[in-house]
């Protein structure tokens, strides 16, 4: 089992024993002074609907994102194939830029990871244009074409990955619901439940819930935060890493 799925709980369990603690504090010295009634349990209510909301927003740019690093290692594999193809007419420039491709996947992995600029990656995803200038000798245009239209989607995919990276969903939503459920914490503390360590376990609890859907909606509306140490629902990079290997073992099985 992996311990980053218990991470997150990790960094709520210590909120949430400050909470218990602050609630026995307040319980023995008599300064529980909110009494329990159906307006606190209908904020409750409509506090985890608002996290409903935002969860449901992040979802889909999550799902979108997990695609990412997929279908641009599948498109520079795609155009990888045609210098296999090269290496028949022109063995050096073949091989040129299939190791081209490998370090185009390495600094798209990096760019997720934090350590290159967007810049660097552009600058990469340009640099293929000097090798399809070399190919126009070698193969039909429409080769060509489908090539560039390759090109022109990882581009597309790192723009949008920019964005996802660079924007927050519904910012205002976020703040609305961390200040309610500040206030909620405060109430839970504050209020007056009998008896006394059934209301600790119903306040731990609903605090747990309430603060760990938080903390998780952030986390996911940030999907490519690997350069992180609290983020933990990350996309997997795998895909470029699985590409750039197996380009690499071709190289290797074919240099002579």
């Amino acid at each position: 089992m992996e311990v980053r799925r218990f991470k997150l709980a990790g960094r709520v369990l210590p909120i949430i024993g400050i909470i218990v603690l602050t609630k026995f504090f307040c319980h023995y010295n008599n300064l529980e002074f909110l009494s329990l009634n159906s307006l606190f349990t209908a904020i409750i209510s409509a506090n985890i609907f608002l996290i409903g909301f935002l969860l449901s927003g992040v979802m889909s740019d999550y799902k979108e994102s997990e695609k990412i690093p997929s279908d641009i290692s599948s498109s520079v594999e795609a155009m990888a194939d045609e210098g296999k193809s090269i290496m028949s007419k022109d063995k050096k420039e073949g091989k040129e830029f299939i190791l081209h491709c490998t370090i185009l996947l390495e600094s798209i992995k990096e760019w997720f990871q934090g350590e290159k600029k967007t810049s660097d990656v552009m600058s990469k995803i340009d640099n293929l244009n000097n090798h399809f200038i070399l190919f126009e000798k070698y193969l039909q245009p429409n080769y060509i074409v489908r090539m560039k239209n390759e090109q022109n989607f990882i581009r597309k995919s790192i723009n949008r990955s920019h964005a996802i990276k660079d924007t927050n969903f519904i910012g205002s939503g976020y703040d609305i619901a961390e200040i309610i459920t500040i206030l909620l914490i405060f109430g839970f503390i504050f209020v007056k439940m009998n008896p006394f360590y059934e209301s600790i376990f119903f306040v731990s609890f609903v605090s747990f819930v309430l603060v760990y859907m938080i903390l998780l909606i952030k986390d996911l509306d940030n999907p490519f935060g690997h350069n992180m140490k609290h983020e933990t629902e990350n996309v997997s990079l795998k895909p470029l890493d699985q590409a750039r290997d197996r380009l690499i073992k071709y190289l290797k099985e074919n240099s002579l």
